[in-house]
C-alpha cells in the first residue's frame, strides 16, 4: 500500500462508524509498537548488563542495583509483549489494505464483480474469526481466576509472570478486528447492491501509477 490511506469517507453510517471506529485501532497499533519498542529496549539493557557484569564497573552497578548481570527472566518478557506485537495492529492493517493479497486476480475485477468477491472473502474472514475470538476467550479463561494469586491459574516459567493479561489481548485485538470486518461486509454489500464505484469505509485498490503518485504525494507533504 501507499503511504496516504485510499479508504475514502462520506456522510453515510457506514463510514461514520468507520470513523469513530480508526481511533481504537489506532490506538492498539500504538500499543504494538510501543511494545516491539520495549522488546527492543530490555534486549539492550540485557546485553548491556551482561557486559557491564565483565567490566570493573561492574562493583559499582551492583552496589546500586543496576545492570549487574543479564535481565532476569527475559525470556518471560518477551513471551508476555510478544501477543501485543503480533496482533494488536491486526485491525488497522485490515482497515489500510495492508494484508498480503492476490492483487494480480482481484486488480481485474471491476464493479459488482469486484464488490462481491470482496465480500464473499471478507465473510470467509469473519467466519474465521469468530472462530478464533470464541477459542482465545476460553484460551483466557483457563488462565484467569480470581481466587489465585494474581488472579492466575498459570506464569512464566522463570520469574512467574502472571500470563492471564497477555492471553487476553488476544480475543480483545480480535474484537476489534471483528468489529471492522462486520463494517467492511455492510460496506461490501451496499456497494454491491447500489453498484457504487468508490465505496467508503473500505480500502480501493490502487493501480501501480496511483501507487506511485500517492507516494511521491506523500514524500512530497513530509519533505515540508
Amino acid at each position: 500500500m501507499a503511504g496516504s490511506s485510499t479508504v475514502l469517507s462520506d456522510s453515510s453510517l457506514i463510514s461514520r462508524l468507520d470513523r469513530t471506529l480508526l481511533p481504537i485501532e489506532r490506538a492498539t497499533a500504538l500499543l504494538s509498537g510501543l511494545a516491539a519498542f520495549s522488546l527492543m529496549f530490555l534486549a539492550a539493557y540485557s546485553v548491556a548488563g551482561r557486559q557491564l557484569d565483565r567490566t570493573f564497573l561492574a562493583p559499582l552497578f551492583d552496589s546500586i542495583g543496576l545492570m549487574d548481570g543479564p535481565l532476569p527472566g527475559y525470556v518471560d518478557y518477551i513471551e508476555t509483549l510478544m501477543p501485543l506485537i503480533a496482533i494488536l495492529g491486526v485491525s488497522y492493517v485490515q482497515r489500510e489494505g495492508g494484508h498480503i493479497r492476490m492483487d494480480i486476480l482481484v486488480g481485474r475485477l471491476h464493479g459488482r464483480a469486484l464488490w462481491l468477491f470482496e465480500f464473499i472473502t471478507v465473510l470467509c474472514m469473519l467466519i474465521l474469526v469468530v472462530a478464533l475470538v470464541w477459542g482465545s476467550w476460553a484460551h483466557f479463561d483457563r488462565s484467569f481466576d480470581c481466587a489465585r494469586p494474581l488472579c492466575s491459574r498459570d506464569s512464566s516459567i522463570d520469574i512467574g509472570i502472571p500470563i492471564w493479561p497477555s492471553k487476553l489481548v488476544v480475543p480483545v485485538a480480535l474484537a476489534v478486528l471483528l468489529a471492522r470486518l462486520l463494517l467492511q461486509l455492510a460496506a461490501y454489500g451496499r456497494a454491491f447492491v447500489l453498484n457504487v464505484a468508490s465505496p467508503a469505509a473500505v480500502p480501493l485498490i490502487q493501480s501501480v501509477a496511483e501507487q506511485a503518485a500517492a507516494e511521491a504525494e506523500q514524500l512530497k507533504e513530509d519533505s515540508k
